[in-house]
């Protein structure tokens, strides 16, 4: 985003009760780590599986690996809280960061979903076996009625996270918008004067100091000029102005010529300070990373956690990179976001200013400025491991907001409508549908009103329809 451009022993009773079909591996009796299995969720042609891994020793496990085999037929499809590697019907599952290391007496779980009849058999945990008699290849017959199975024709929906996302106080749908702290050929306006129909305003941009990974913010000259008169004392009484209005501010940090350096333990401290300072200093509800020239998933997951433990769980965490940076997972900034998914907030991806990129299906560059752009790309990191609440679709707010993917409002209404519903899709359809994603984003606020509110009087009202 341009300030300038147009821009988750041992003894184990498991007990499951699912829809359809559910077994659950017997309880195992010796001790140390073991792993239970049951199946949340079956509707014929699928189902959806959870492992539940359980330390029943005396001293904390670090990092684990479960194997299990399929019957040919079965397959594993979408996975989370977890990473999988495959070879022919024999899947193997690691732990993540967040949650390889598990205390004396704990738990740590992981899912996915199986696609044909059969179940895991031959589980392996850390090279033993899992613990009690490997669960059968045929369920037995259920003995509580299922609930009514999702339609044969409509897409399974994403299954529900294993851990709640964190608490800070924001609705199940946001429509986030970027606040210039600039001036520029759109519309200068007073924080204070945001338009209504946003629930985040992200504050553009803190900048970086002379202090390595450091940041500060304050009422651009430029601006305040062609407000008239706008001080850090206005400022913050507009931040507390929004806050009483229901409305959350959060700092941005970076854009596309912020060059906020956070590459070692030493700066990691001085970003988790100087943005707790600035949280301190002006009320902000949390910070967003829009660092769009490269970051250090290390050292930044270093620094937004101890930010998080200064702050506490309200702290709200956004994101927002370009496509070509949520490609892949193994790329710096996806890698961050998968990093820190346990305290993460939002990603809203910038839709925009990028060329084609691969989806999902990775079998085609889909052209931005699309449907299809957008639900592809979108797709791509709800089935790579980021929970659906987790996911916003960042678009252009009109004419004069970017360089390239401008798009009517009423196709990021379509593009919330095929993730959400599978409805209103072009040529590509997602492999399931996500009715929990959490919203969309604009830049900005301010090519917003300079278009008259298209935005945000489009798509916010659209955001309270979905399921």
């Amino acid at each position: 985003m341009k300030r300038s451009r147009s821009l988750v022993l041992s003894v184990v009773a498991a007990v499951a009760a699912a829809l359809g079909a559910v077994w659950v591996a017997a309880p195992a009796f010796a001790a140390g780590a073991t792993a239970t299995f049951v199946k949340t969720s079956d509707w014929g042609s699928g189902w959806e599986g959870k492992y539940t891994i359980t330390n029943g020793g005396s001293s904390t496990v670090s990092g684990w690996t479960l194997s299990f085999d399929l019957p040919a037929g079965t397959a594993v499809g979408t996975y989370w809280d977890a990473l999988l590697s495959s070879s022919g019907q024999r899947h193997t599952f690691t732990n993540r960061s967040w949650n390889g290391t598990i205390a004396p007496g704990a738990s740590v779980s992981f899912g996915f979903l199986g696609t044909g009849p059969g179940s895991p058999v031959g589980c392996q945990l850390n090279g033993a076996s899992c613990g009690g008699s490997p669960p059968p290849t045929t369920a037995p017959p259920t003995t509580v009625p299922p609930t009514t199975a999702p339609p044969t024709t409509a897409p399974p929906t994403t299954p529900p996270p294993t851990s709640p996302p964190p608490v800070t106080g924001l609705p199940k749908r946001i429509l986030t918008g970027y606040w210039h702290n600039f001036d520029n050929p759109a519309v200068e306006l007073r924080l204070r004067d945001v338009p209504a129909e946003y629930d985040v305003v992200a504050v553009a941009f803190a900048d970086a100091t002379a202090t390595p990974g450091a940041v500060d913010f304050a009422v651009d000259p430029g601006l305040s000029a062609a407000l008239g008169g706008y001080t850090d004392a206005d400022f913050s009484a507009d931040v507390r102005t929004l806050q009483s209005r229901g409305k959350k501010v959060i700092i941005s940090v970076g854009g596309e010529t912020g060059r906020v350096a956070v590459n070692d333990a030493a700066s990691a401290v001085a970003f988790s300070d100087s943005v707790y300072a600035l949280i301190q200093r002006y009320g902000f509800d949390g910070v967003d990373i829009d660092l769009e020239n490269g970051l250090n998933p290390t050292y930044m997951a270093q620094a937004l956690r101890s930010l998080h433990a200064k702050v506490g769980s309200r702290l709200i965490i956004a994101m927002a990179p370009q496509t070509i940076d949520m490609q892949s997972p193994a790329t710096s900034y996806f890698k961050l976001a998968l990093d820190i998914k346990d305290i993460l907030t939002v990603v809203n991806t910038q839709f925009y200013n990028s060329g084609a990129m691969l989806g999902c299906d990775q079998n085609a560059a889909y052209a931005q400025g699309t449907v299809n752009f957008i639900v592809a790309l979108a797709c791509l990191q709800l089935e790579a491991g980021l929970r659906p609440d987790q996911v916003g679709l960042g678009l252009p707010a009109g004419p004069g907001a970017a360089g390239g993917g401008v798009v009517a409002p009423s196709v990021v209404n379509a593009a919330l409508d095929c993730l959400t519903r599978g409805t209103n899709c072009g040529s590509f359809r997602p492999p399931r549908t996500y009715p929990n994603l959490r919203g969309a984003m604009t830049w900005s606020v301010n090519w917003d009103v300079t278009n008259n509110n298209a935005f945000a009087r489009t798509v916010a009202p659209h955001l309270d329809t979905l399921p």
